[in-house]
């Protein structure tokens, strides 16, 4: 696998959804799931506290899919342009052809296959498009949905990691995931 190229950046439909580059002007939307202590309870990251926090963090994304290191897509239902999540690989190793998939939604819109549908769209994208071998995912093991939605989508549970990160004053436990293109067909 060759370095990725995100230039122009790609735009991904699915029935529901646009996938598209986060814009400053998508921060009025994922505050609501930045600033969620329940959303972000699994995601090692700050809570956001105002619009600019986050605008900060769509910036910092930016900077990295301009030097194609790393690439988050907004999340964007597309009966009503409202942003309801990001997806993206947050951790790309083309020298292995291999990339780490990262997700977060905003609560009012869990349990509606909307991260199903992203996942499915970002994975097709990645095997196709940037020629990977295989997509990882690395979860808080107390993340039983997220667990359950990667499964479901053909990962495999490939290992567990006792108190490997520290998070919310306490060390926590975390799953590692894998899908193999071959998998995925």
């Amino acid at each position: 696998m060759s370095t990725p190229n995100f230039n122009p950046f790609p735009v991904i439909h699915t029935s529901r959804l646009i996938l598209r580059r986060p814009l400053p002007t998508d921060a009025v939307d994922l505050l609501e799931m930045r600033s969620d202590p329940e959303v972000m309870q699994y995601i090692p990251r700050p809570l956001a506290t105002c619009e600019d926090d986050v605008r900060e963090l769509i910036n910092m994304l930016d900077g990295f899919t301009e030097k194609n290191e790393r690439i988050n897509w907004a999340i964007e239902w597309k009966s009503t342009g409202k942003v309801l999540g990001l997806i993206g690989y947050v951790n790309i190793k083309p020298e292995h052809y291999r990339a780490e998939v990262g997700y977060s939604l905003t609560r009012a819109w869990h349990r509606r296959g909307i991260m199903r549908e992203a996942l499915s769209a970002v994975l097709e994208y990645g095997f196709g498009d940037m020629k990977l071998h295989t997509v990882e995912a690395i979860i808080d093991a107390e993340n039983a949905a997220s667990g359950k939605l990667l499964e479901d989508a053909g990962f495999i549970r490939e290992a567990f990691f006792r108190e490997d990160f520290f998070h919310n004053g306490r060390f926590r436990n975390s799953v590692h995931y894998g899908l193999l293109q071959p998998d995925a067909a």
